[in-house]
């Protein structure tokens, strides 16, 4: 006879199920909000072009989609998003431009370490299948690198720089909308990729292919017109990566599951070495998942910047 389930036990179990279904329930919310971006990029590139909108339209836009994107993917875990942004705006706006950069790096490393930890210790790394967590490291890497550019660009000499250091060197502390924009806009906000503040407000005001090709010295090579540069190759090349990191860990994690590690026969009856061998062989099994989400978010950004 089987003995009777205790109430900590079906509390546990109801627990787990929960948790299944809002993992998978994310994780579908996820990469809906993927290929919708993927969407919008287009929308956006020809109805609101630089020519058809303004900069704080197109900023805008951008802003609250990325809102809508986030909530609607992480729920009301999308929250720590939207604290992190504006505790580092106020420190952007009060802060010391000497202090600016370790200030803004404590406070957002502090609080992501904080978020981790809370994983690890109050949710057991399992309840969410794709949690705020990635979104949050993807705005703290947009947050101390503007930090460190603000600080180049006001609290040091040109010569002190280097050529890199000059060019991506902001001057001015950004707008709210801007920096809203820039951390929390559409094509960037679930799965990234970071870019620099410059880049992005270029973008944003149509200046980006000129700079681009004024590195090139473009007038020298015989140009007399700036061209207009197509997005299909890059983004058709992205998404065949896209759809064979979706197969790899399609096929992968159905022969190497990953809850087999934890299998009383695994643990007891295999071989240390073998145990050790199948731990990296699931490691390397999960990270198409990862290859999937970036690369996907990267052919939105291509169709996004590439105008």
């Amino acid at each position: 006879n089987h003995p009777e389930p205790t109430c900590t036990s079906r509390r546990w179990g109801l627990l787990f199920l929960l948790s299944g279904f809002l993992g998978g329930y994310m994780l579908i919310n996820f990469v809906a909000c993927q290929l919708f971006a993927l969407l919008a990029a287009f929308w956006f590139r020809i109805y609101l072009g630089p020519s058809h909108a303004s900069s704080a339209v197109r900023h805008a836009f951008a802003t609250l989609f990325g809102i809508y994107f986030a909530v609607f993917c992480f729920g009301w875990y999308s929250i720590h998003l939207f604290v992190l942004v504006m505790l580092n705006y106020g420190i952007m706006n009060m802060a010391s431009i000497p202090n600016i950069h370790r200030y803004s790096f404590v406070v957002a490393m502090g609080y992501l370490t904080l978020c981790h930890i809370s994983r690890i210790y109050i949710f057991h790394y399992g309840i969410l299948t794709t949690d705020f967590s990635g979104p949050l490291m993807i705005i703290t890497q947009k947050i101390t690198t503007l930090a460190c550019q603000l600080h180049d660009g006001i609290g040091r000499q040109a010569e002190e720089l280097t050529a890199e250091q000059n060019r991506l060197a902001v001057k001015t502390r950004p707008s709210l909308l801007e920096y809203l924009s820039y951390l929390l806009n559409f094509m960037s906000i679930i799965a990234g990729p970071c870019s620099n503040y410059k880049d992005y407000i270029a973008f944003i005001e149509g200046r980006h292919v000129h700079m681009k090709l004024l590195e090139v010295n473009w007038k020298q090579k015989g140009y007399d017109r700036l061209p207009d540069p197509s997005p299909t190759g890059a983004v058709m090349y992205k998404l065949c990566i896209t759809l064979v990191s979706l197969i790899l860990f399609l096929t992968l994690t159905k022969n190497f599951p990953m809850a087999y590690i934890i299998d009383n026969e695994f643990l007891d009856k295999t071989p240390f070495l073998s145990r050790l061998g199948y731990l990296y062989v699931v490691t390397q099994a999960a990270k198409p998942k990862y290859y999937f989400a970036w690369t996907l978010g990267k052919s939105g950004y291509i169709i996004y910047f590439c105008r």
